[in-house]
């Protein structure tokens, strides 16, 4: 009888030294490499237990985001099946490092990011376009250095769907044509700041692709004749057009196409458009969701009427706007169900247009009324009252809110995630009530001077999913220099005059210390950024605290003169995902804080800091 021969699982390795994963398929250790993916000390861990794991790794890796340029001529032989490259982090990449990229990764390149490299041309582009045929992704933004010739290269990449090219101000109308005509497949384009495409390069594109979802024209120097050919792309879902300042209603009268398939509008900056030109823009529009137009005409009844007919609108962005009465009456009859409103630095607008508006749209999940400083409780009364659902209500620099209005948000709003009431008068009590809001994981209290200790240990013990937190400070240096301006230019004011610098001065004096800090470190295990800067109580027992937040990737302690080297260390040790730091003016960190950075802060990308020499 014969014996039937068993086939043996290959080895995970070309190492024949027996290992006790050499049971498991590479398929299923790649299953175990997914979940590890969020975190990178996991994943180098896994590389650096033995030999096997190296090598299984090192075939699994797609996304590929090199620290150092010095690091990319070792990851080329590393990773044979890189599909996503970032080299954004690599400001010197050149032809040669080009050329090397599509060689190696030719058959699994699929998107590459260069916005922030130089000293390549378009005979480096030319090569990666030509040998990574399945490029569906590239990001040039920034490249002022490339022409047209680069533009042609870039037509290479037959397959390419999204491209950005923002601030590539030297390829003009012939580079474009290159690029619609090579590039049939593109779905998204971005053109910002690419000040010498005009009407001819826009209306190529239009003309020649077809699948364009996504456009962004903002600060072309176009007008109304490429866009009938733009209205007439069927697939076109978001147009941007902010700063187009050779659009305006008479050229927009002009307009016999509309795009029905329009969900997003960006006419921000545009002061040539009123709501004649808007109504000619987004007549025939039937799947608009979203219309902004920040810093334009002023919003009347007339402008607000363009939108009656449009009852899938749910986000209104009018920042900077001036704001009429006539106007809040026609945005409150809005039959649109607006979910997101932005008003912040709106002109005009006071509690009783605020109040009116928002009883008319109590589904409101986000509103921005930031520096919007004729408002007062009454409007925040009305707001959590009506809208009880809001997950983000912005309102910095809203100076005649009093304190008490804070204690409201927290009682009724309890959906909140996210709160900006920074340069406000909220106290521990109000901060006591928002401590309610468990979902909460954004909150700004920058140059808040009511609140202490007290209330922030509140925070920290409630609201355990907290991401963000500001609680910056006024640096004491700028106070001075402002004091002594206004003691010079201002001589009749009787503040300044009796007061001197010590008025100033108290802005700064916030009552947040180490307790307060240890309490956000010690409750909330999800922060991701904290920025305590200018806040001369704060010493290295807070940054010992916030080292037991695992996840902390920003962290802002410029000008806290009380923390040292030592706090820095505990931060080195435990944040090991910290990507930016921010040490300007800490005096008392010296080499001793920097060594344990260079050592354990493995992903740190960005370190601001100023030597004390440079102040003598």
């Amino acid at each position: 009888m014969k014996t039937q021969s068993k086939r043996r699982p290959q080895p995970l390795s070309p190492d024949s030294s027996p290992n006790p994963f050499d049971i498991l398929t590479e398929e299923i250790v790649c299953k175990i490499l997914d979940h590890l993916h969020n975190d990178p000390f996991a994943t180098k861990a896994f590389s650096l237990t033995c030999k096997a794991f190296y090598f299984i790794e090192s075939r699994h890796r797609r996304i590929l985001k090199p620290l150092r340029p010095e690091l990319l001529p070792r990851i080329f032989h590393r990773y044979p099946f890189v599909s996503h490259l970032d080299l954004s982090m690599c400001p010197r990449v050149d032809d040669n490092t080009l050329n090397v990229i599509s060689s190696t990764w030719k058959a699994t390149l699929q998107s590459i990011n260069l916005s922030r490299s130089r000293f390549f041309t378009n005979a480096g582009l030319s090569s990666l376009f030509v040998n990574c045929s399945g490029l569906v992704e590239v990001d040039l933004c920034n490249a002022t250095q490339l022409t047209d010739l680069a533009a042609s290269a870039i037509a290479e990449a037959k397959n390419l769907e999204r491209l950005s090219l923002a601030r590539c101000k030297s390829i003009t109308d012939m580079g474009i044509g290159c690029i619609a005509v090579g590039c049939r497949k593109l779905r998204s384009l971005c053109l910002k700041w690419c000040l010498r495409v005009g009407d001819l390069g826009v209306e190529l594109i239009a003309l020649k692709c077809k699948q364009i979802s996504s456009l962004d024209l903002s600060y072309l120097p176009i007008t109304e004749k490429s866009l009938n050919s733009v209205l007439q792309l069927q697939h076109l879902e978001d147009l941007v057009l902010e700063g187009c300042h050779g659009i305006d209603d008479d050229g927009l009268s002009t307009l016999d196409q509309s795009c029905k398939s329009l969900k997003m509008l960006n006419l921000s900056n545009c002061q040539n458009v009123t709501h004649t030109g808007l109504s000619s823009l987004i007549n025939g529009t039937e799947q608009l969701q979203q219309i902004i137009l920040a810093y334009g005409s002023s919003v009347t009844s007339d402008l607000v009427k363009c939108l009656n007919a449009y009852s899938k609108v749910q986000s209104v962005k009018l920042d900077g706007c001036t704001v009429t009465w006539s106007g809040i009456k026609a945005m409150a009859s809005l039959n649109a169900p607006v979910k997101e409103l932005s008003l912040s630095k709106c002109l005009g607008l006071t509690d009783d247009g605020l109040s009116f508006l928002v009883q008319s749209h109590k589904d409101l999940r986000k509103l921005d009324i930031t520096c919007c400083r004729k408002i007062t409780y009454t409007s925040i009364d009305i707001i959590t009252n009506s809208c009880t659902s809001l997950t983000s209500l912005r309102m910095e620099s809203c100076s005649l809110v009093p304190k008490e209005a804070f204690v409201l948000i927290g009682a009724r709003c309890s959906f909140l995630e996210e709160l900006d009431a920074t340069d406000n008068e909220i106290d521990d009590e109000g901060l006591k009530s928002i401590s309610r809001c468990s979902k909460l994981s954004i909150l700004k209290l920058g140059i808040c001077s009511n609140i202490s200790d007290e209330g922030l240990a509140k925070v920290g013990s409630s609201c355990l999913m907290l991401k963000e937190v500001d609680l910056y400070s006024t640096p004491l240096a700028s106070t001075l220099i402002m004091t002594e301006i206004l003691l010079v230019q201002t001589t009749k004011c009787s503040y300044c005059q009796a007061e001197g610098s010590e008025g100033l001065k108290d802005i700064r004096s916030v009552a947040i210390s180490d307790a307060g800090i240890a309490a956000i470190g010690d409750g909330c295990p999800a922060l991701e950024m904290i920025n305590i800067a200018y806040n001369d109580k704060i010493t290295d027992n807070s940054l010992i605290s916030l080292s037991k937040c695992r996840l902390l990737k920003a962290l802002e302690i410029r000008g806290c003169l009380g923390v040292s080297s030592i706090g820095l260390s505990a931060i080195a040790v435990g944040c090991k995902q910290l990507t930016v730091l921010d040490i300007k003016k800490c005096f008392n960190i010296n080499d001793n804080g920097m060594l344990p950075l260079a050592q354990f802060s493995q992903n740190l990308k960005q370190v601001i800091y100023l030597l004390k020499l440079m102040f003598l």
